[in-house]
């Protein structure tokens, strides 16, 4: 039993209300399981064939914090107490060179790493993760960038890869810590990184530089190249510093265009360029690198997805990831094609369409789209709606016309619905919600285990070791992903020729530098700052350990508040103690532990005020505080948290 409010227990009351159980269930990264496909070319690792992978960004959204939750003002949180990794990092010396991951490399999420060389420090990426398990309550994660803060001068450049949202997502929230240097990124990725920043009023307009593949850009010292990638968003690039002795590599996310395991003309050309190049340093994307294989290409979803909406014979909704821009264009260029008209629900998607015919992208006939109060104007074979929400977001598009809570859609039996997406770890239950209530209305449900609807915008473990092959690095060092998908990296590129000591799996914060004139690349025993950076409501920065603890035992085992009134002057109790409980034990059938835990807190009260004049009231709570949580958890092996109000009175 439940209630919304938390119940008061009176003295010796009869019957008590309840209290609100159930415990908020976290998320732990699982492995997704690989799905079989065609044969394709020999693998070096003695497979064959290619496997889908995790989707473009899995449940990193487009979009930013809701209007309500705009930051007029930012206030910045901490312990106060100085942290224990502030150990002093020593000075950069001449000729070496400075690589950081600030945050990517132990989890799926916030990348952002730097490169200092000289007086110059660059940085790629700046993205956020959401919050998982172990930070209950946060908004978002960021990369700690307390390292660049106070190098602040040197910052010459910010490069952003692509526009997902772990890629571009902390922008706001670190821009005005790190100096406001100027950000140069692709056409797209711009218009999305300005789209973001409306949200955000307070902060300064940020100085973007667009850049194509071909452009050279000088900063500070440092030339910056790029290249193109394939990715599941149009103007994916990598970025190439260049030194003096060698080129360093960062790939951002990709994957490799292929034709059943053979890389496409136009990646064979892409990645000629670096045939006759000196490459010093790569950093490259793990995120599917243990999946066998070559990963599905875009072109097999691409067929399949206009064989499905061409021949549904009823009403189709598509969900999808926001972030999946090729994808849409082509599907919603496809509905063109067979004449059904499209209906955009999610604001995340609606924002993203508009801005590729903003740009171009997307060239179709705006009578292609309706309103919601024009769907019931159109027979249903001739009706297409794309919606958020595939990974089971409770308030996204997609569940809300599975729960019927949709204020304009609603299912109908011979509906068909198009999951085009992968189940990102921690979602499995939601997604099985998702269907289950789909299928309750008679929907017929298509997702990635019955037909290519869905491919990974990541590199399976074939392609990613022909990515080594054709940039052959000296050094190397994964990125974008756990620490296990780091480790499967760097045995592929120890299978491409590198040897122990010519690789680095790193942590965030980790300090690497390349040394004696680009001879070898060593790990620093010293740290950047690396301890968690939180957006939390309005605050931004190190919540302390207390509270996310707090925040994690109140989900798991509830709170006890013990509320006594005391004689200050004799330290007897006035009355009865009062209890309110949320989220322990059902009150109404535990009439005895109740009785006990009041003889318990009046007991602990008076033996610890006695002979005190006045009553040393902090000593009092914390006599009762343990006293207490002794007592629960012997009687319930439960550990709530303990709330002692003792008043004066």
């Amino acid at each position: 039993m439940e209630e919304k409010k938390p119940q008061h227990v009176a003295p010796r009351q009869a019957q008590p209300g309840p209290s609100q159980g159930g415990n908020r269930p976290g998320r732990s990264p699982q492995q997704s399981r690989p799905q079989g496909g065609k044969p394709g070319a020999r693998s070096p690792f003695g497979s064959a064939g290619r496997s889908g992978g995790r989707g473009g960004r899995g449940r990193l959204r487009q979009g930013g914090p809701k209007p309500h939750q705009a930051h007029p003002v930012r206030q910045d949180i901490g312990s106060g107490i100085p942290d224990p990794e502030d150990k002093p990092i020593p000075p950069l010396a001449p000729g070496n060179i400075r690589i950081i991951p600030l945050g990517g490399v132990e989890e799926i999420g916030r990348n952002m790493t730097l490169v200092e060389v000289g007086d110059d420090i660059i940085a790629i990426d700046c993205g956020f993760q959401f919050r998982e398990a172990d930070t209950p309550g946060v908004d978002y994660i960021l990369p700690n960038t307390k390292y660049m803060e106070e190098r602040r001068d040197k910052i010459r450049g910010l490069f952003i890869t692509h526009g997902h949202l772990d890629h571009i997502g902390g922008i706001p929230y670190v821009i005005d810590r790190i100096g406001y240097p100027p950000v140069y990124t692709r056409a797209l990725t711009s218009v999305m990184i300005r789209k973001r920043q409306e949200e955000f009023p307070n902060l300064k307009p940020l100085d973007i530089k667009e850049v194509e593949k071909a452009d050279t850009v000088t900063v500070g010292k440092l030339k910056v190249k790029f290249f193109s990638v394939t990715h599941t968003i149009p103007d994916a690039m990598g970025v190439i510093i260049e030194t003096p002795y060698g080129d360093l590599v960062f790939t951002g996310d990709l994957k490799v265009d292929h034709n059943d395991g053979v890389p496409t003309p136009e990646e064979e050309k892409e990645f000629a360029y670096f045939k006759d190049r000196k490459v010093l340093f790569l950093a490259a994307d793990s995120t599917n690198c243990e999946r066998a294989g070559f990963s599905i290409p875009e072109r097999v979803v691409t067929k399949t997805m206009d064989d499905i909406i061409a021949n549904t014979p009823g009403r189709l909704i598509i969900g999808t990831f926001s972030s999946q821009l090729e994808r849409l264009m082509r599907i919603i260029e496809q509905a063109e094609r067979v004449g059904r008209k499209i209906l955009v629900e999610g604001r995340s998607m609606k924002v993203n369409i508009e801005i590729v015919k903003q740009l171009g992208l997307l060239k179709v006939d705006e009578k292609t789209f309706i309103d919601s109060a024009q769907l019931e104007n159109f027979p249903d074979p001739k009706v297409m709606i794309l919606a958020t929400g595939a990974q089971g977001d409770e308030f996204a598009a997609l569940m809300r016309i599975a729960m019927k809570t949709h204020k304009y859609v609603k299912m109908r039996k011979g509906d068909t619905v198009v999951l085009s997406s992968s189940v990102v770890p921690g979602n499995e239950r939601s997604v099985q919600k998702l269907k289950d209530n789909l299928s309750r209305q008679g929907a017929r449900i298509i997702h990635r285990e019955q037909m290519d609807v869905h491919a990974s915008g990541h590199a399976n473990r074939d392609e990613t070791f022909w990515i080594h092959q054709k940039i052959n690095p000296r050094f190397f060092m994964p990125m974008h992903g756990y620490h296990y998908m780091l480790r499967v990296h760097a045995d592929i590129a120890k299978a491409c020729g590198r040897t122990e000591d010519e690789i680095i799996v790193p942590d965030n914060g980790a300090i690497l530098e390349i040394q004696d004139e680009g001879q070898k690349i060593v790990r620093l025993k010293e740290s950047a700052p690396n301890s968690l950076r939180l957006v939390d409501g309005f605050s931004i920065g190190d919540i302390q350990e207390v509270v996310i603890r707090d925040r994690t035992v109140l989900a798991q085992e509830g709170m006890f508040v013990i509320i006594a009134t005391v004689n200050p002057k004799t330290g007897k109790l006035r009355k009865s103690p009062d209890i309110i409980s949320r989220g322990f034990v059902y009150l109404r059938e535990s009439q005895e532990l109740l009785n006990q835990a009041r003889i318990l807190v009046k007991k602990s009260i008076e033996d610890a005020a006695a002979g005190q004049q006045p009553v040393n009231f902090d000593f009092v709570k914390n006599q009762v505080t343990d006293n207490l949580a002794r007592f629960l958890f012997e009687k319930t092996n439960k550990r709530p948290i303990v709330i002692p109000v003792v008043l004066g009175v």
